[in-house]
């Protein structure tokens, strides 16, 4: 049984999850039917398209609807338009486009057609307005200016003619006369009163046409309003003037009188001209009349500004519909007249809308839409439903019952014959109407005779339907074997079953059910086959009207049937083409005729075995009547008219019936109408005389058995006038609203106008002014609220054009009751003054006039002050009361009550006697600002009249009263506010009332002081002036005082650049207190030659004040940024070049370009800046002159501005042009022998090009012998002249050649061949340039005989050959690989015995410059200044220096420098980075050697600690943190690092690495009433600091928790060991652990000692003294400065120190930087790790530390008696920290700030001395050392190569070593020992120590690469460092304290166990690292950082001993600021991350 349910309930679980799976897409699939709609038009394309063929059109149409409507285009007709190519198409938008088309392609079907645009969808359709298209065909034409025909005097209208066929296009635009005047068409007023008028139509109109006019022509210009063309009319027009003979009657121009000339299509707001053509002499007069609408009476046309008159044609300007009518022109002379009619029509465009647009009906109701439409004419209105008519004519179309299938979509169309519009809406059936639907139904079934059958149909359906059942087409009742029976399930379905009892044969057959409803119909058919012999049912007669289709289905029983066939007259059908016969026996006969198809048919069904059965079945065919259609005679009939109609039916079955009816009423008798029957298919109506009655629809019915037809014909009837409601006389009550009923009613139905007499008698009456009162509705005369100013008589007349009409006179009464034009009225009177009040009543007399007073009747007897007179008027009665003197009893209320004997009535007067107001009280101050004040006060006695205002008086406290302000405020109120008072003042203010009277007494006054305001005035006096190219200085003054509004405070000053839309950039400047001091402020870093707006507002504490005027002012000139470009030079000469440039761009000149230098130099002289030469100029070339010949000349050129020289171009080259040499310089003729002479000479100083020869030139002296030549090829130098003459003088001379020609001539030189041949040298004193290490060679050519021996000196020294120098054969010096030592002099001597000579060469060596000096100028935060120098040796030109720079972790970066530049600046740096830089020196021959490195660093410092309160905001569950309250330290913060932590957990948090500065942040979800350690990471360019903060959440309730306590009530949970219970009390673990501690380590030190002094007697391992050694290792201790050195291999090891690689990272944000030394505890502190150092908590500020070690060879420390010693063991160097030790922590990864040394120092024991020890013997520094606090930053020192220097010191006790100003790190390689010297210092009494010096290395870097770094440090601490390390060891932090005499022990906290947790590491882990050598460091978590370290201050007054400075913390005296002072100074706290900081 449960398994259907289960199936069940798994198909509804299905089926809910498909139906949620579907979700919102089956919504969307199937939207309500509130979402669809019908489609409405978006765009609709307009009435009329006119387009040219040359341009074609496309008409849009756009619909919405849901579902998108499709939009199809139809005809008129309502067929679809489909593409005809190239002529029209639809586009796939909807558009209906038509192409551009050539003439011969016109066709009309396309071109001139109706189109329509029909958008449907589902819900219906609708029709677009008609769309007349229409396609112009560009044609020729031509315009004509016709001849006009005028009488002299007259006005003459000249027409242009244009051709029909483009008349609709084509209009006038102008007119142009002979003289080329163009007279255009012209609304303007002024226009009229010419003689030339274009008149709106277009024609020309001349007025006054006299004889001059006839020799003038006119054309006229018109325009295609579609292609726009332009033309003059082919001819001329001119005035044809006649004179007139004698008087001439007006005349109409053209043909006959035009009655009636229609102008439509005058559009309204147009212009229109009425014409009058008429011409007459004498000049006629024309009148312009406009006929009353509907009647033949006229009146004037009224001329205004619109409407105007030109001689005879009227001008209508923007018409109007009213405009419309008959016009009527009359002309008239002296001699007769004409007239002229004008019917105007302006059309006003034809709009329609719908009401409602959108209406749901419920099936069965009523549904109503109204069609409202506006525009002129309107001739038919019809209605469409989906886009068929619907044959409805009227505005209101009303379905009186909806249907469905009256749902749709609905439209109305408005048109005339010219336009049409259209409006739609839609109808939606309400409800839910579903039709029926069959549901489940019977199937086809067979079965034997016998049985019963059950045949059962579901339907459903709303509403729900009933079924019935029918078997072959007839219906099924109930009987004794046929039960139907039917009931409703709860679903509302309908089940209905047949039950068929005992079945029988002849039960076979079709069973139908069939489901009605009043929504619809459903039906459904099946067979019942039941086994049998053929049966056929009887058939009844079939009755059918012709041309309907019969339909038949043969009623056969019996299964099996083989065939049913249909016979007629024993024939088988079908035997025509109207006939089908299917098998299952039906049979269809279509348009069925009563000759063919009226007969018995005969149905025959068959079997197999051949049974069968035969059923016979009878058509009748029945023909409808047919009436040939009539009508009465055309028109509307005259009453009393014969009229006869004949109603003919010629078609139809007999017999008939034929009847009539009037407007659907059966015609009696009595109508005076009679009927009559003529033969059986006729009938005539006849009226004898017609009457009104008569008017009407007469309709002739015809019936027969068939059906009914019917036609009908209007009659309409001419009916005069005649009174249905005749007016009569009539009386009415005044005031009442008066309705005088004037009916009558004719065809046309006649118009009822009311008129009044003028005057008061019947007469002469007029229209009746409309107004708001009168009116006249449907015939009715309405007077509202009748006056008897409305008595009269009146006429009703009613005319409708047939008759006379009727008329009738009434006379319209007003009776009137007596009346008080004013009911109520106030009357006032001054008290102890007469009055008099008066009563007026208006009415029929008598009237009767009695007073009251207060409801009581007045009597002046009893009271002579009363006195009461009347007085008769002509409208009624006058009645006075007079009072002598007025009392304050008086103001009360009079009554007049005024009788006559059509009523009575009052008037009532409020008499008020007044006086002065009292004066205000209670006034109060409800509010202040600056400038005005809100008060309020108690309103006073008024003085019974009405307070007209209060005056509120005001002063300043100071003045007098008669100086006041006044306020005015109206009198009904008691709040008001007084404004523009000075903020900041002091105010007495009181208040007067005032009324009509006078004013009261002034209150008592209060006095206000008003609040402070922004400042309302402007800084004075501002000044904007150039300081430099980026500096600008603004000076001002402050507002004037008394716009201060309070006390400024200071000024913000704001700038931007001018002419842009960015905002200013602010600066705040503190206001000076000096009076007149003018403030100022240099604004910096601003652009070169920029324009700057600058404006300045104070402030005060309340806000900003306005902002000055922007005062603009640009930065002085600069030089400009880029160099000229597109620099080129061109060879002119051999001694001038053209150089060329464009200007750098405008933006890059910074300033005006006033002139551009040339610098010029020969390249190989360019280095030197003293050779160029340079050349100004103005314009972008110049020519460069004098230059020397074939000579390469590098050139730069720069623009100069006025703030000096811009950047140079790059560097061009050009050589200037060869030219012929000059001579050569010497010549030596030397003889060779008695026939030779060698000539030798040197080459031309100016070659002046490339020597291609030279020209050797030989003449004997004395002889005119000729000039011999020689030709010697350019490399060669000497010549030998033979074959010469013994003894014969010769004279030589040389010339060189270039390609350009031969040069200039030597000096002569004269020789003589000899046998004698002395030793001569041929070659000249020379100077040779050699490059470094390259090759040289100076000649040595010699002559004589014998053989000279030639021989060289070198310097003066004789030279001896060697592996580099050796003589050549020639007698040359060849020198291999030059070096600089080679320079120098050169000799060479040659000598043989007859002579000897010599010559000295000079050798300059071109070698690379030598190193230069590089000093540092000056630093920056983001750049380096540096001095250059050259090297003092350097004998090598310089051209310039190579300056190479790096960051500590980046790479290197070079920047060029010029020669001549001193300084250099290196900019774009990091803020607080270490760089090292370096410089080489350059010229032509190369780089020279490097310098020196210089380790320098930017400005700026790591983060600076806020304090705790701006820093911290503690809510209960969150803590905000300001980080605005950090400072930066100089270098911008770029984020923060928040950890969080509750204060009894190990582990921090990270909460963000990312916190962006200026931001505040909140840490969220903390518990309530919790203490939270916080822990904030700042992180700079420069470093990062790091923050520890306690702090303890709020309590829900928002109050603060009390703080832990530690058993002494100082609050610190960490200090005290609860104890458990068993344990006695005495047996404290606070007193125990350090009394054991102290036991335990007092042994230790005593090994210690014994230990070091066995190990001091053996020799140092380290091969030097003992004593040096220790002194090196450990004394270092002693100084503040002091490092540790631990270069010992085993000591390094001990440390767990690996030599780092060379590392170039920055470091990480967080990573891990400590160290591996520990210190080794006194005793075991129990303070927690993490606690951290709050002042308030403990009083036990500074934890005592051991004394120093006692060396056993006599050095003595000031307090190290009595203190236990310090036991070292040297072999494994256990890590301890002895007092007295500073140290030096390795491994730190920072930027060092080169002002700190960063050491760190433990504190020398007090030993109970409460004060400084004589001599210092307990300070740290001596006098005037700085302090040198190593502090923990993250930052990176970079190493560098120390020298240390051994010196010694004078007199002492203590001889210590310690390093010297320039030392080495203790962790750098041992391979570097050998340059390590130690100072030995030699300290005067007590203990001195020195500190280091400003040079110092680096711990950490011990570098397998030669990466060595240096850094230079100096100055003193003066900033609190943080350090930490980040595996789990964050906040364990320790004071080092002094001993305080109250505290009997120390406390310092535990050393940290070896294998502490790593887990925690939350940054850079060592081992992750290949940057960090520290790994094995790492793992020691011993304290961190900078205990805290007191040092004594050299200063007397700084010299605080410990315990004062530990009462100054308690007391919170030595705040930040101090700790900051004294550190500056030397001494002090090296504060550290608490918040107590």
């Amino acid at each position: 049984m449960n398994k259907p349910n289960e199936r069940l309930k798994w198909l509804m679980l299905y089926a809910a999850v498909a139906l949620i799976a579907c979700g919102s897409q089956c919504l969307a699939a199937n939207p309500p039917d509130a979402d669809q709609k019908g489609p409405v038009f978006l765009k609709e394309p307009t009435n009329r398209i006119d387009f040219s063929n040359s341009t074609g059109a496309e008409i849009e149409c756009k619909a919405s609807g849901n579902p998108m409507p499709e939009i199809i285009w139809i005809r008129s007709d309502g067929t679809a338009v489909g593409d005809v190519p190239g002529l029209r198409q639809i586009s796939s938008d909807g558009k209906l486009v038509f192409p551009p088309f050539r003439a011969e392609d016109y066709r009309q079907e396309v071109h001139a057609q109706v189109y329509a645009c029909l958008a449907r969808n589902q819900f219906g359709s609708i029709i677009s307005r008609d769309v007349h298209v229409r396609a112009v065909v560009s044609q020729f034409y031509i315009t004509e200016a016709e001849n006009e025909y005028v009488i002299k005097g007259n006005a003459a209208v000249v027409k242009c003619k244009i051709p029909s066929f483009v008349a609709d296009f084509v209009q006038v635009e102008a007119w142009v006369d002979e003289e080329g005047i163009e007279l255009w068409r012209n609304n303007a007023t002024s226009a009229y009163d010419g003689k030339y008028l274009v008149l709106p139509s277009g024609e020309l109109h001349i007025r006054e046409v006299g004889p001059e006019d006839g020799y003038k022509s006119y054309q006229c210009r018109t325009k295609h309003r579609l292609t726009g063309e332009t033309r003059l009319s082919a001819t001329k027009g001119r005035l044809v003037i006649t004179e007139p003979v004698g008087s001439v009657s007006p005349q109409l121009n053209g043909n006959g009188n035009q009655e009636h000339i229609t102008l439509t299509r005058v559009p309204k707001m147009g212009s229109v001209t009425l014409m009058c053509p008429a011409q007459a002499y004498p000049v006629p007069f024309f009148r312009w009349y406009k006929f009353i609408e509907g009647t033949t009476r006229k009146q004037a046309v009224v001329l205004n500004d619109r409407v105007k008159q030109v001689s005879g044609t009227l001008i209508i300007k923007d018409a109007v519909v009213d405009d419309s009518g008959k016009y009527l022109c009359v002309v008239n002379n002296s001699v007769g007249g004409e007239s002229v009619e004008t019917v105007l029509t302006v059309t006003a465009p034809l709009s329609a809308n719908i009401d409602p647009p959108t209406q749901t009906i419920d099936f069965g109701r009523p549904a109503v839409f109204t069609c409202q439409y506006t525009g002129n004419p309107i001739k038919t209105v019809s209605w469409m439903k989906d886009g068929k008519a619907i044959g409805h004519s009227e505005p209101v179309l009303r379905i009186e019952s909806v249907k469905k299938e009256d749902k749709g979509m609905y439209q109305c169309f408005v048109r005339n014959d010219q336009e049409s519009a259209e409006a739609s809406a839609e109808l939606k059936l309400g409800g839910r109407f579903d039709p029926p639907v069959i549901r489940q139904a019977f199937q086809e079934e067979t079965m034997e005779p016998g049985p019963s059958v059950f045949l059962k149909c579901v339907a459903g359906g709303n509403p729900t339907p009933e079924i019935s059942w029918e078997l072959g087409g007839k219906k099924i009742a109930n009987n004794d074997r046929y039960q139907v029976g039917q009931y409703v399930t709860v679903n509302g379905d309908v089940v209905s079953y047949l039950n068929i009892t005992s079945v029988h044969t002849n039960d076979g057959g079709l069973y139908k059910c069939i489901a009605k409803s009043k929504v619809g119909v459903a039906e459904h058919s099946a067979k019942l086959n039941v086994y049998g012999l053929p049966y056929i049912r009887q058939m009844e007669k079939k009755a059918i009207v012709a041309g309907e289709t019969l339909i038949v289905t043969c009623p056969v029983a019996g299964y099996p049937i083989d065939s049913i066939v249909w016979e007629r007259d024993n024939r088988a059908l079908p035997i025509n083409r109207k006939q089908k016969v299917f098998p299952n026996g039906t049979l269809i006969i279509e348009n069925v005729e009563r000759n063919s198809d009226q007969a018995t048919y005969t149905c025959v069904a068959k079997n197999q075995e051949g049974y069968s059965a035969r059923g016979s079945l009878e058509v009748q065919v029945m023909v409808l009547p047919r009436i040939i259609p009539f009508a009465f005679e055309e028109g509307p009939a005259q009453v009393g008219q014969y009229l006869t109609l004949h109603c003919s039916v010629p078609g139809g079955d007999l017999p008939l019936d034929i009847d009539w009816t009037l407007d659907g009423q059966q015609i009696s008798e009595d109508l005076g109408i009679t009927t009559a029957r003529v033969g059986r298919r006729g009938s005539v109506l006849t009226i004898e005389a017609v009457e009104a009655s008569h008017a009407g629809n007469f309709t002739c019915h015809a019936r027969n058995l068939a059906g009914h037809q019917q036609f009908t014909t209007p009659l309409n009837v001419y009916v005069p006038p005649r009174w249905i409601l005749e007016p009569t006389d009539k009386a009415f009550a005044q005031g009442s609203d008066a309705k005088v009923e004037c009916k009558a009613d004719g065809f046309p139905k006649p118009q009822v106008t009311w008129k009044k007499a003028v005057g008061d008698t019947p007469g002469e009456y007029k229209d009746l002014k409309k107004s708001d009162n009168i009116r006249v509705e449907e015939g009715t005369l309405h007077v509202d609220n009748i006056q008897k100013t409305n008595e009269g008589y009146y006429l009703c007349e009613a005319i409708n054009g047939i008759g006379s009409g009727l008329s009738a006179v009434i006379m319209i009464s007003v009776q009137a009751p007596p009346e008080f034009t004013e009911k109520l009225r106030n009357q006032t009177a001054r008290r102890g003054e007469p009055a008099v009040l008066q009563c007026e009543a208006k009415g029929e007399k008598p009237i009767g006039i009695l007073w009251n007073m207060n409801n009581m009747r007045l009597d002046p007897k009893n009271d002579n002050r009363y006195t009461i007179r009347e007085e008769i008027l002509s409208t009624g009665v006058m009645s006075s009361l007079s009072i002598k003197r007025t009392e304050r009893s008086d103001s009360a209320l009079f009554t007049c009550v005024a009788t006559n004997a059509f009523g009575s009535d009052d008037a009532s007067i409020n008499m008020i006697v007044q006086e002065v107001p009292e004066m205000p009280y209670a006034l109060k101050v409800l509010d202040k600002s600056g400038r005005s004040v809100q008060l309020s006060w108690a309103q006073p006695y008024d003085g019974n009249s009405p307070l007209v205002r209060y005056i509120i008086e005001f002063k300043r406290s100071r003045a007098s009263w008669s100086e006041i302000d006044r306020v005015i405020v109206p009198g009904h109120t008691t709040e008001a506010q007084v404004q523009k008072l000075s903020p900041a003042t002091t105010y007495n203010i009181r208040i007067v009332a005032e009324n009509a009277i006078g004013t009261s007494q002034s209150s008592e006054a209060v006095t206000i002081i008003t609040a402070e305001e922004a400042p309302s005035g402007k800084p004075q006096n501002i000044k904007v002036e150039p300081v430099n190219q980026t500096t600008m200085r603004v000076t001002w003054k402050p507002p004037p005082r008394t716009e201060w509004n309070g006390e400024i405070l200071g000024y913000y000053v704001g700038y931007k650049l001018s002419n842009t839309n960015s905002s200013y950039v602010f600066e705040t400047i503190n206001f000076i207190t000096e009076e007149g001091k003018e403030h100022n402020l240099e604004l910096q870093n601003l652009r070169v030659y920029t324009q700057y707006s600058v404006v300045i507002q104070a402030f005060n504490k309340i806000g900003a004040g306005p902002l000055s005027e922007e005062e603009k002012q640009f930065t002085a000139e600069g030089t400009p940024s880029q160099p000229p470009s597109d620099t080129a030079c061109t060879t002119l000469t051999s001694q001038t070049i053209r150089v060329g440039w464009v200007s750098p761009p405008l933006e890059s000149a910074n300033g005006v370009i006033k002139t551009y230098k040339v610098v010029y130099a020969p390249s190989d002289e360019w280095y030197d800046e003293t050779k160029r030469h340079y050349k100004k100029t103005a314009s972008s070339d110049t020519v460069l002159h004098g230059l020397k010949k074939y000579t390469n000349y590098t050139m730069q050129v720069l623009a100069t501005t006025a703030g000096g020289d811009g950047v140079r171009s790059v560097p061009i080259h050009c050589q200037t042009e060869p030219d012929v040499p000059e001579a050569p310089t010497d010549v030596k003729a030397l003889v060779m022998g008695n026939a030779a002479i060698l000539v030798s000479w040197r080459p031309p100083a100016q070659p002046n090009g490339i020597i291609t020869q030279y020209t050797v030139y030989s003449k004997a002296e004395g002889a005119e012998t000729e000039t011999k030549t020689q030709k010697v090829p350019h490399y060669q130098m000497s010549f030998e002249a033979t074959e010469l003459e013994k003894n014969k003088p010769y004279e030589f001379w040389v010339t060189a050649s270039t390609t350009i020609g031969e040069g200039q001539q030597s000096k002569s030189i004269v020789a003589m061949p000899s046998d004698q041949v002395p030793a001569k040298i041929a070659s000249f004193d020379d100077t040779f340039t050699a490059t470094f290490k390259e090759d040289a060679k100076m000649p040595c050519l010699a002559v004589g005989a014998p053989q000279p021996e030639i021989t060289w000196k070198i310097k003066g020294v004789e030279f001896s050959a060697n592996d580099r120098m050796r003589l050549l054969p020639d007698g040359s010096l060849l020198i291999k690989s030059v070096n600089r030592q080679d320079a120098g002099d050169y000799s060479c001597h040659a000598e043989n015995s007859i002579a000897k000579d010599s010559i000295t060469h000079k050798l300059i060596v071109l070698a690379p410059p030598q190193s230069p000096h590089v000093t540092l100028s000056a630093t920056t935060t983001d750049a380096l200044t540096v001095k250059l120098k050259p090297h003092e040796g350097d004998t090598a030109p310089l051209h310039g220096y190579t300056l190479h720079y790096k960051p500590e972790f980046g790479e290197w970066e070079t920047s060029e420098v010029s020669v001549d530049s001193q300084k250099h600046n290196i900019e774009s740096l990091l803020c607080g980075s270490r760089y090292q830089v370096y410089a080489t020196g350059f010229n032509n021959i190369g780089a020279g050697e490097a310098s020196d490195i210089l380790n320098t660093r930017t400005k700026g410092q790591k983060p600076k600690l806020p304090e705790k309160p701006r820093f911290i905001e503690v809510s209960s569950n969150s803590v905000s943190l300001h980080f605005k309250a950090w400072k930066d330290g100089g270098c911008p913060m770029s984020h923060f690092v928040v950890e969080s932590k509750k204060r009894d957990q190990i582990e921090w948090n990270q909460i963000s690495n990312n916190v962006k500065p200026d931001n505040n942040y909140v840490v969220l979800d903390l518990e309530p009433a919790t203490w939270y350690n916080l822990r904030i990471t700042a992180h700079n360019s420069a470093g990062f600091t790091v923050a520890e903060y306690d702090f303890a959440t709020l309590t829900v309730t928002g109050g603060t928790i009390a703080p832990l306590d530690d058993g002494t009530g100082h609050g610190n949970v960490h200090t005290r060991i609860r104890l458990p219970a068993w344990m006695p009390e005495w047996l404290d673990l606070n007193f125990m652990v350090p009394l054991i501690a102290t036991v335990v380590v007092v042994a230790v030190g005593i090994c210690v000692v014994c230990v070091a002094l066995s190990r001091r007697r053996a020799d140092d391992m380290r091969g030097g003294q003992k004593d040096v050694y220790y002194d090196v290792v450990y004394n270092q201790t002693m100084g503040p400065g002091a490092t540790l050195d631990k270069r010992r291999p085993d000591l390094r090891d001990e440390l767990g120190y690996i030599a780092p690689p060379n590392r170039k990272l920055p470091p990480v944000p967080g990573s891990n930087y400590n160290t591996c030394d520990r210190i080794k505890r006194g005793r075991g502190g129990l303070r927690s790790n993490h606690s951290t150092w709050d002042p308030r908590r403990n009083p036990n500020l500074y934890e005592e530390l051991k004394a120093p070690p006692v060396p056993m060879h006599g050095n003595h420390y000031g307090h190290a008696h009595g203190n236990a010693e310090c036991h070292y063991r040297h072999p494994g160097m256990e890590d301890e920290i002895c007092p007295y030790a500073t140290f030096h922590l390795l491994g730190f990864r920072e930027e060092m700030d080169p002002t700190k040394a960063m050491n760190f120092q433990t504190f020398p024991h007090q030993n109970g001395h409460a004060g400084p020890v004589p001599g210092h013997a307990g300070t740290m520094l001596p006098p005037g050392h700085p302090g040198h606090v190593h502090s923990r930053s993250g930052s990176q020192s970079m190493p560098r190569a120390n020298r240390y220097q051994r010196k010694n010191s004078q007199g002492g006790q203590s001889s210590i070593y310690t390093p010297a100003p320039e030392y080495d790190d203790p962790a750098n390689c041992a391979e570097e020992d050998q340059y390590r010297r130690y100072t030995r210092v030699n300290s005067q009494g007590g203990s001195l120590y020195s500190g280091p010096g400003p040079e110092y290395d680096d711990p950490a870097n011990c570098a397998p690469e030669e990466d060595q770094y240096g850094s230079q440090y100096g100055g003193p601490y003066g900033q609190p460092y943080d350090h930490y390390g980040s595996r789990g060891s964050m906040g364990r932090r320790s004071i080092g304290s002094a001993r305080n005499p109250g505290n009997g022990s120390p406390e310092p906290p535990p050393p940290p166990p070896r294998n502490h947790d790593m887990s925690n590491s939350s940054f850079n882990d060592s081992k992750e690292s290949n940057e960090i050598s520290e790994a094995e460091c790492d793992r020691d978590h011993g304290p961190r950082g900078n205990y805290g370290a007191v040092k004594r201050s050299p200063q007397p007054k700084d010299q605080r001993t410990t315990e004062e400075m530990r009462k100054l913390i308690e007391r919170n005296e030595t705040g930040p600021k101090q700790l900051q002072l004294q550190q500056t100074n030397g001494a002090g706290f090296t504060a550290y991350d608490t918040m107590a900081v």
